[in-house]
């Protein structure tokens, strides 16, 4: 194996809490109800639009005359707001420097606005250069679809065949499947096991030592 590429919320990063605070802030700015954390947790994964889509409750929330601005809302609080709990999940940082010292390459991918995927990840895990988050404005589409992965493997210069993806969500499992990778599902991200065999996955670690072993054996 030639390189691992990540997903970031909830795979390297526990993001959970500082993106429930930033749902809640803009549920209290334009008079919606409160959401939980379980909630946040199930729908994060698929985009922020999709992530206040659901977390508005109503019908056909896309064409709701405010759902733009609810969404720059959302972008602009959370882009000042996102390290505020945020954390990499135990053994995270010293498994891709593990793997970068093995000659194994690490990209990042994720849903995340791109500019905030940069940042994070230039704060949490500044060896790892190669880094696509959402940039739909650019033809990059998100995931599921494979085209941020495509674009990690091609800044690699490697082939899909070349690497392993690894997530903790259904979007994961079907992003690599698109991409025609091999897929190592987390256990300790947003999704729960009995979620991930349901979505198809095969694959499953418990603790980054687990992981290593996945992506080097």
């Amino acid at each position: 194996m030639k390189a691992a590429i990540f997903d970031l919320d909830g795979t390297l990063l526990d993001t959970l809490d500082d993106l429930w605070d930033a749902v809640n802030h803009t549920m209290d700015a334009h008079g919606f109800p409160r959401r939980t954390r379980d909630e946040v947790r199930a729908f994060v994964g698929n985009g922020v639009e999709r992530l206040i889509e659901l977390s508005l409750g109503i019908p056909d929330a896309q064409n709701h005359p405010d759902f733009a601005g609810i969404v720059a809302d959302y972008r602009a609080y959370y882009a000042a707001n996102s390290e505020h709990k945020t954390a990499p999940y135990p053994g995270v940082t010293d498994l891709i420097r593990r793997l970068l010292a093995d000659g194994i390459a690490v990209s990042v991918v994720s849903n995340k606005p791109h500019g905030a995927t940069v940042a994070l990840c230039a704060k949490y895990f500044p060896d790892v250069t190669m880094v696509c988050g959402e940039r739909e404005a650019e033809g990059i589409r998100r995931k599921p679809w494979p085209d941020t992965v495509f674009k990690a493997v091609d800044d690699l210069g490697l082939t899909p065949a070349d690497c392993v993806y690894i997530g903790d969500s259904e979007v994961d499992i079907l992003t690599a499947k698109n991409a025609g990778m091999d897929c190592i599902s987390v256990l300790w991200g947003f999704r729960d096991e009995d979620e991930l065999r349901e979505a198809g996955g095969t694959t499953f670690v418990r603790t980054s030592e687990e992981l290593y072993r996945a992506i080097t054996e």
